[in-house]
Protein backbone atom coordinates (compact mmCIF):
# COMPACT_ATOMS: atom_id res chain seq x y z
CA UNK A 1 0.00 0.00 0.00
CA UNK A 2 1.51 3.43 -0.91
CA UNK A 3 2.27 5.57 1.68
CA UNK A 4 -0.36 8.51 2.44
CA UNK A 5 1.63 12.22 2.38
CA UNK A 6 1.54 13.72 5.40
CA UNK A 7 -0.94 16.53 5.86
CA UNK A 8 -1.16 19.61 8.83
CA UNK A 9 -3.35 18.85 11.37
CA UNK A 10 -5.24 21.93 10.68
CA UNK A 11 -5.82 21.13 6.87
CA UNK A 12 -7.44 17.86 8.35
CA UNK A 13 -9.40 19.17 11.36
CA UNK A 14 -10.76 22.48 9.23
CA UNK A 15 -12.23 20.05 6.08
CA UNK A 16 -13.18 16.70 5.19
CA UNK A 17 -11.75 16.16 1.81
CA UNK A 18 -8.45 17.48 0.00
CA UNK A 19 -9.96 20.85 -0.63
CA UNK A 20 -9.98 21.88 3.24
CA UNK A 21 -6.70 23.70 2.55
CA UNK A 22 -7.81 25.88 -0.18
CA UNK A 23 -11.10 26.95 2.01
CA UNK A 24 -9.48 27.89 5.14
CA UNK A 25 -6.76 29.60 2.59
CA UNK A 26 -9.28 31.57 1.40
CA UNK A 27 -10.84 32.54 4.68
CA UNK A 28 -7.57 33.83 6.23
CA UNK A 29 -7.15 35.84 2.97
CA UNK A 30 -10.54 37.64 3.30
CA UNK A 31 -9.63 38.18 7.32
CA UNK A 32 -6.59 40.14 6.32
CA UNK A 33 -8.08 41.98 3.62
CA UNK A 34 -10.72 43.26 6.12
CA UNK A 35 -7.64 43.91 9.19
CA UNK A 36 -4.49 44.73 6.93
CA UNK A 37 -1.34 44.21 9.08
CA UNK A 38 1.02 46.94 9.78
CA UNK A 39 4.14 47.37 7.53
CA UNK A 40 7.22 46.02 9.66
CA UNK A 41 8.66 49.03 11.63
CA UNK A 42 5.35 51.36 11.16
CA UNK A 43 2.90 51.83 13.70
CA UNK A 44 0.64 49.63 14.88
CA UNK A 45 -3.46 50.18 14.09
CA UNK A 46 -5.16 50.81 17.35
CA UNK A 47 -8.07 50.20 15.83
CA UNK A 48 -10.75 47.62 17.39
CA UNK A 49 -11.06 44.26 15.62
CA UNK A 50 -13.75 45.13 12.98
CA UNK A 51 -13.36 48.50 12.50
CA UNK A 52 -11.74 50.66 9.65
CA UNK A 53 -8.27 51.83 11.23
CA UNK A 54 -9.34 55.41 8.98
CA UNK A 55 -12.60 55.68 11.06
CA UNK A 56 -10.43 55.33 14.21
CA UNK A 57 -7.65 58.00 13.55
CA UNK A 58 -7.57 60.60 16.33
CA UNK A 59 -8.73 64.32 15.19
CA UNK A 60 -5.30 65.91 15.31
CA UNK A 61 -3.78 63.72 12.38
CA UNK A 62 -6.61 65.38 10.36
CA UNK A 63 -5.51 68.23 8.22
CA UNK A 64 -6.31 71.69 9.62
CA UNK A 65 -7.58 74.79 7.74
CA UNK A 66 -5.35 78.03 7.50
CA UNK A 67 -7.55 79.27 10.38
CA UNK A 68 -7.36 76.39 12.91
CA UNK A 69 -3.91 76.21 12.06
CA UNK A 70 -3.10 79.95 12.69
CA UNK A 71 -5.56 79.27 16.25
CA UNK A 72 -3.48 76.27 17.00
CA UNK A 73 -0.05 78.51 16.26
CA UNK A 74 -2.08 81.24 18.25
CA UNK A 75 -2.44 79.82 21.60
CA UNK A 76 1.12 79.13 22.26
CA UNK A 77 2.06 82.70 21.21
CA UNK A 78 3.23 84.26 24.72
CA UNK A 79 3.12 87.49 22.83
CA UNK A 80 -0.43 87.23 21.28
CA UNK A 81 -1.33 85.97 24.99
CA UNK A 82 -0.03 89.12 26.59
CA UNK A 83 -1.46 91.66 23.92
CA UNK A 84 -5.23 89.82 24.29
CA UNK A 85 -5.15 90.30 27.36
CA UNK A 86 -4.28 93.99 27.73
CA UNK A 87 -6.71 94.28 24.67
CA UNK A 88 -9.50 92.86 26.71
CA UNK A 89 -8.90 94.86 29.84
CA UNK A 90 -9.00 97.58 27.68
CA UNK A 91 -12.36 96.40 26.34
CA UNK A 92 -13.77 95.78 29.18
CA UNK A 93 -13.35 98.97 31.02
CA UNK A 94 -14.52 100.74 27.56
CA UNK A 95 -18.02 99.33 28.17
CA UNK A 96 -18.14 99.41 32.10
CA UNK A 97 -15.54 102.45 32.78
CA UNK A 98 -17.75 102.54 36.63
CA UNK A 99 -16.35 98.95 37.39
CA UNK A 100 -13.38 100.18 38.51
CA UNK A 101 -13.71 104.05 38.68
CA UNK A 102 -16.46 105.66 40.74
CA UNK A 103 -15.66 109.02 40.14
CA UNK A 104 -17.16 111.23 37.47
CA UNK A 105 -13.91 112.59 34.72
CA UNK A 106 -15.77 115.71 34.52
CA UNK A 107 -15.92 116.67 38.14
CA UNK A 108 -13.05 118.42 39.15
CA UNK A 109 -12.03 120.81 42.10
CA UNK A 110 -9.29 123.49 42.06
CA UNK A 111 -8.32 123.62 45.18
CA UNK A 112 -6.78 120.22 44.42
CA UNK A 113 -5.25 120.48 41.31
CA UNK A 114 -1.58 119.47 40.73
CA UNK A 115 -1.61 117.07 43.90
CA UNK A 116 0.25 114.19 43.81
CA UNK A 117 -1.62 110.36 44.74
CA UNK A 118 -3.73 110.16 47.68
CA UNK A 119 -6.30 108.13 49.28
CA UNK A 120 -8.86 106.96 46.66
CA UNK A 121 -6.63 108.78 44.17
CA UNK A 122 -3.83 106.49 43.02
CA UNK A 123 -2.51 108.89 40.18
CA UNK A 124 -2.93 112.44 41.86
CA UNK A 125 -5.28 115.53 40.09
CA UNK A 126 -4.10 117.61 36.97
CA UNK A 127 -3.52 121.04 36.73
CA UNK A 128 -7.47 121.80 36.57
CA UNK A 129 -8.20 119.80 39.91
CA UNK A 130 -9.60 116.59 38.18
CA UNK A 131 -8.95 112.98 39.19
CA UNK A 132 -6.55 111.97 36.98
CA UNK A 133 -6.86 108.11 37.58
CA UNK A 134 -11.06 108.53 36.84
CA UNK A 135 -9.97 110.45 33.14
CA UNK A 136 -7.28 107.75 32.40
CA UNK A 137 -9.82 104.78 33.13
CA UNK A 138 -12.64 106.73 30.86
CA UNK A 139 -10.03 107.84 28.16
CA UNK A 140 -9.90 104.17 27.24
CA UNK A 141 -13.33 104.40 25.99
CA UNK A 142 -13.08 107.15 23.87
CA UNK A 143 -9.34 105.50 22.08
CA UNK A 144 -10.74 102.28 21.86
CA UNK A 145 -14.55 103.23 20.11
CA UNK A 146 -12.20 105.90 17.60
CA UNK A 147 -9.85 102.73 16.59
CA UNK A 148 -12.46 100.43 16.47
CA UNK A 149 -14.98 102.26 14.20
CA UNK A 150 -12.51 103.75 12.03
CA UNK A 151 -10.38 100.30 11.38
CA UNK A 152 -13.83 98.68 10.58
CA UNK A 153 -14.61 101.77 8.35
CA UNK A 154 -11.12 101.73 7.10
CA UNK A 155 -11.61 97.58 6.40
CA UNK A 156 -14.74 97.38 4.72
CA UNK A 157 -14.54 100.14 2.30
CA UNK A 158 -11.14 99.43 1.02
CA UNK A 159 -11.73 95.98 0.69
CA UNK A 160 -14.64 96.74 -0.97
CA UNK A 161 -12.82 98.81 -3.77
CA UNK A 162 -9.49 97.02 -3.82
CA UNK A 163 -10.99 93.66 -4.20
CA UNK A 164 -13.18 94.49 -7.59
CA UNK A 165 -10.18 96.50 -8.76
CA UNK A 166 -8.16 93.72 -8.57
CA UNK A 167 -10.56 91.66 -9.57
CA UNK A 168 -12.16 93.32 -13.05
CA UNK A 169 -8.65 95.24 -13.62
CA UNK A 170 -9.06 97.39 -16.54
CA UNK A 171 -10.07 100.93 -16.53
CA UNK A 172 -11.68 100.80 -13.13
CA UNK A 173 -8.54 99.20 -11.76
CA UNK A 174 -6.43 102.21 -13.60
CA UNK A 175 -8.49 104.69 -11.93
CA UNK A 176 -8.53 103.43 -8.22
CA UNK A 177 -4.66 104.00 -8.84
CA UNK A 178 -4.55 106.68 -9.19
CA UNK A 179 -6.82 107.80 -7.35
CA UNK A 180 -5.23 105.90 -4.03
CA UNK A 181 -1.56 108.00 -5.42
CA UNK A 182 -3.65 111.07 -4.68
CA UNK A 183 -4.34 110.14 -1.16
CA UNK A 184 -1.40 109.06 -0.54
CA UNK A 185 0.08 112.32 -1.38
CA UNK A 186 -1.71 113.98 1.57
CA UNK A 187 -0.09 114.47 4.53
CA UNK A 188 -2.23 112.53 7.09
CA UNK A 189 -2.02 115.24 10.25
CA UNK A 190 -1.93 118.21 7.83
CA UNK A 191 -4.64 117.05 6.65
CA UNK A 192 -6.45 116.70 9.89
CA UNK A 193 -5.84 120.51 10.36
CA UNK A 194 -7.04 121.68 7.57
CA UNK A 195 -10.00 119.57 7.48
CA UNK A 196 -11.23 119.28 11.57
CA UNK A 197 -10.25 122.61 12.13
CA UNK A 198 -13.72 123.54 10.46
CA UNK A 199 -15.36 121.16 12.53
CA UNK A 200 -17.62 122.38 16.18
CA UNK A 201 -19.10 118.60 16.81
CA UNK A 202 -17.49 117.65 20.01
CA UNK A 203 -18.36 114.00 19.20
CA UNK A 204 -15.93 111.31 17.54
CA UNK A 205 -17.49 110.78 14.67
CA UNK A 206 -15.92 113.81 12.57
CA UNK A 207 -12.66 112.23 13.81
CA UNK A 208 -13.40 108.36 12.64
CA UNK A 209 -14.80 110.25 9.25
CA UNK A 210 -10.84 112.11 8.42
CA UNK A 211 -9.52 108.65 9.42
CA UNK A 212 -12.11 106.65 7.25
CA UNK A 213 -11.01 109.41 4.34
CA UNK A 214 -7.56 109.09 4.61
CA UNK A 215 -6.69 105.35 5.67
CA UNK A 216 -8.85 103.26 3.14
CA UNK A 217 -6.03 103.28 0.16
CA UNK A 218 -3.39 101.16 2.33
CA UNK A 219 -5.81 98.42 2.59
CA UNK A 220 -7.21 98.97 -0.98
CA UNK A 221 -3.80 98.25 -2.16
CA UNK A 222 -3.42 95.62 0.35
CA UNK A 223 -7.03 93.88 -1.05
CA UNK A 224 -6.49 94.19 -4.10
CA UNK A 225 -2.74 92.51 -4.28
CA UNK A 226 -4.02 89.54 -2.61
CA UNK A 227 -6.72 89.13 -5.26
CA UNK A 228 -5.19 89.07 -8.15
CA UNK A 229 -2.56 86.76 -6.72
CA UNK A 230 -5.75 84.53 -5.36
CA UNK A 231 -7.72 84.87 -8.83
CA UNK A 232 -4.72 82.81 -10.89
CA UNK A 233 -5.18 80.01 -9.03
CA UNK A 234 -6.32 76.73 -10.75
CA UNK A 235 -9.41 76.46 -8.13
CA UNK A 236 -10.66 79.97 -9.51
CA UNK A 237 -10.24 78.83 -13.44
CA UNK A 238 -11.87 75.46 -12.52
CA UNK A 239 -14.98 77.56 -11.42
CA UNK A 240 -15.01 79.95 -14.16
CA UNK A 241 -15.02 76.82 -16.20
CA UNK A 242 -17.67 75.60 -14.76
CA UNK A 243 -19.85 78.64 -15.55
CA UNK A 244 -19.89 80.19 -11.70
CA UNK A 245 -20.74 83.53 -11.94
CA UNK A 246 -17.91 86.77 -11.40
CA UNK A 247 -20.04 87.42 -7.76
CA UNK A 248 -19.72 83.56 -6.47
CA UNK A 249 -16.40 83.43 -7.62
CA UNK A 250 -15.42 86.88 -5.69
CA UNK A 251 -17.17 86.14 -2.86
CA UNK A 252 -16.81 81.93 -2.72
CA UNK A 253 -13.66 81.09 -3.81
CA UNK A 254 -11.30 84.42 -3.78
CA UNK A 255 -12.62 86.53 -0.45
CA UNK A 256 -12.05 84.10 2.22
CA UNK A 257 -8.44 83.47 0.66
CA UNK A 258 -7.07 87.30 0.52
CA UNK A 259 -8.75 88.72 3.83
CA UNK A 260 -6.37 86.89 5.65
CA UNK A 261 -3.36 89.96 4.85
CA UNK A 262 -6.67 92.54 5.33
CA UNK A 263 -7.08 91.69 8.95
CA UNK A 264 -2.98 92.02 9.69
CA UNK A 265 -2.67 95.13 7.97
CA UNK A 266 -6.04 96.01 10.15
CA UNK A 267 -5.18 95.05 13.10
CA UNK A 268 -1.73 96.78 13.37
CA UNK A 269 -3.59 99.95 11.91
CA UNK A 270 -6.07 100.07 14.85
CA UNK A 271 -3.45 101.09 17.13
CA UNK A 272 -2.18 103.63 14.68
CA UNK A 273 -5.35 105.23 14.45
CA UNK A 274 -5.64 105.23 18.26
CA UNK A 275 -2.22 107.43 18.49
CA UNK A 276 -3.59 109.70 15.42
CA UNK A 277 -6.64 110.25 17.19
CA UNK A 278 -4.84 111.44 20.51
CA UNK A 279 -2.25 113.24 18.30
CA UNK A 280 -5.12 115.39 16.56
CA UNK A 281 -7.01 115.99 20.05
CA UNK A 282 -3.31 117.27 21.36
CA UNK A 283 -3.24 119.68 18.29
CA UNK A 284 -6.56 120.63 19.28
CA UNK A 285 -8.50 119.73 16.38
CA UNK A 286 -9.29 115.77 17.39
CA UNK A 287 -12.01 115.44 19.88
CA UNK A 288 -12.35 118.69 22.15
CA UNK A 289 -13.61 119.14 25.94
CA UNK A 290 -15.75 118.34 27.82
CA UNK A 291 -14.86 115.02 25.65
CA UNK A 292 -12.77 113.03 27.66
CA UNK A 293 -9.29 111.40 25.32
CA UNK A 294 -6.12 110.80 26.47
CA UNK A 295 -4.81 113.37 24.05
CA UNK A 296 -6.80 116.01 25.79
CA UNK A 297 -5.21 115.23 28.82
CA UNK A 298 -1.48 115.43 27.40
CA UNK A 299 -2.42 118.54 26.33
CA UNK A 300 -3.87 120.28 29.28
CA UNK A 301 -0.94 118.52 31.30
CA UNK A 302 1.90 119.57 29.72
CA UNK A 303 2.39 122.57 30.72
CA UNK A 304 2.45 121.74 33.77
CA UNK A 305 5.16 119.09 33.67
CA UNK A 306 7.56 120.59 36.07
CA UNK A 307 5.27 120.43 38.96
CA UNK A 308 3.13 117.90 38.09
CA UNK A 309 4.49 115.18 36.01
CA UNK A 310 2.41 112.68 37.02
CA UNK A 311 -0.65 114.48 35.24
CA UNK A 312 1.29 113.73 31.86
CA UNK A 313 2.51 110.55 32.77
CA UNK A 314 -0.75 107.99 33.36
CA UNK A 315 -2.36 109.10 29.90
CA UNK A 316 1.02 108.91 28.35
CA UNK A 317 1.66 105.18 29.49
CA UNK A 318 -1.86 104.17 28.91
CA UNK A 319 -1.74 105.25 25.28
CA UNK A 320 1.76 103.91 24.63
CA UNK A 321 0.65 100.38 26.54
CA UNK A 322 -2.63 100.64 24.14
CA UNK A 323 -0.96 101.53 20.72
CA UNK A 324 1.56 98.77 21.62
CA UNK A 325 -0.90 95.49 22.52
CA UNK A 326 -2.67 96.67 19.33
CA UNK A 327 1.10 96.10 17.39
CA UNK A 328 2.03 93.05 19.12
CA UNK A 329 -1.44 91.36 18.33
CA UNK A 330 -1.16 92.37 14.55
CA UNK A 331 2.54 90.86 14.40
CA UNK A 332 1.57 87.91 16.83
CA UNK A 333 -1.48 87.62 13.15
CA UNK A 334 0.72 87.82 10.82
CA UNK A 335 3.15 85.32 12.21
CA UNK A 336 0.64 82.69 12.25
CA UNK A 337 -1.29 83.60 8.98
CA UNK A 338 1.46 84.05 6.99
CA UNK A 339 3.06 80.39 5.71
CA UNK A 340 6.21 81.86 4.48
CA UNK A 341 7.21 82.66 8.03
CA UNK A 342 6.60 79.19 10.03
Amino acid sequence: MPEQPFQPEGAIAGSGGPGGAMHLAASEAETLERRPSPLPGGPKSTAPEGQDPSEAAPAADRPRSLWSDAWHDLRRNPVFLVSALIILFLVVISLWPSAIASGSPLKCDLAKAQQGSGPGHPFGYDGQGCDVYTRTVYGARTSVAVGVCATLGVAVLGSVLGALAGFFGGLWDSVLSRVTDVFFAIPVILGGLVLLSVVTSNSIWPVIGFIVLLGWPQISRIARGAVITARQNDYVQAARALGASNSRILLRHIAPNAVAPVIVVATIALGTYIALEATLSYLGVGLKPPSVSWGIDISAASPYIRNAPHALLWPSGALAITVLAFIMLGDAVRDALDPKLR
